[in-house]
């Protein structure tokens, strides 16, 4: 059997689209969203029908996973740590940069990781923003034990996207950007900042949605992964 799961993602900019999360998730049909620069310490214990798993603690720009819990039971989350910028050390926006949570399938037992991350700023170079994403790939892969796994969020990383696709391919994932960019705050700078990466599963489609409140659009990804029951 081939299950389906839909993946909200949005930057929140500073949690200024925040009032906006519900509408999104609804109207997306979202199993999971994932969010980044977001106010941890306000963010509801559910939106609509998706329920907080986990979010960063000590961060500025935070980070949250939220899921439906009728379809999935929650099995494990945690939040991790990866190899700081200059911009981290010296204005300290976030210590964390990746939520992984893993879930399990309610009606087949399977399961699957997801996890929102949040690469460095612009600020850092492309190698190190590479090293974290390896870096987060591998504590995924020992947090789910090889289960189907995606990465989704602000990965910073507008510019020779191509040749990070070659380098996560060469690791074991696909790279997947949206349809359109996701990032037009200035007439002169826009990219695809917002993507996903993957292991396991087949990525059907990846849609930028229309700018709300914040500097980034929301994307939605559908992904196809097995899904046979484990009973």
């Amino acid at each position: 059997m081939i299950a389906l799961i839909r993946i909200l993602s949005y930057n929140l900019r500073k949690n200024r689209a925040t009032g906006e999360l519900l509408d999104l998730a609804a109207s997306s049909n979202a199993d999971v969203m994932c969010l980044q620069e977001a106010d941890t310490t306000v963010l509801p214990a559910e939106v609509g029908t998706l329920k907080l798993a986990d979010s960063t603690k000590r961060n500025r720009l935070g980070l949250a996973v939220y899921f439906r819990e009728d379809r999935f039971h929650l099995r494990e989350t945690d939040t991790y740590e990866l190899k700081k910028s200059l911009h981290d050390r010296v204005l300290a926006p976030a210590h964390e940069r990746l939520v992984g949570t893993l879930l399990e399938d309610v009606d087949t037992g399977n399961e699957i990781v997801v996890a929102s991350f949040h690469a460095a700023p612009l600020t850092a170079l492309n190698s190190l923003r590479r090293t974290q994403i390896h870096a987060a790939h591998a504590e995924l892969l020992r947090l789910g034990h090889g289960a189907p796994t995606l990465m989704i969020g602000d990965y910073n990383y507008p510019f020779f996207t191509q040749s990070l696709g070659e380098k996560v391919k060469a690791s074991g994932y696909d790279m997947s950007l949206s349809d359109r960019k996701t990032y037009t705050r200035y007439k002169f700078f826009k990219g695809h900042f917002d993507f996903v990466t993957s292991a396991g599963l087949d990525v059907r489609t990846v849609e930028t949605l229309p700018r709300g409140d914040s500097d980034h659009m929301p994307i939605v990804v559908a992904a196809e992964y097995s899904a046979e029951s484990a009973q």
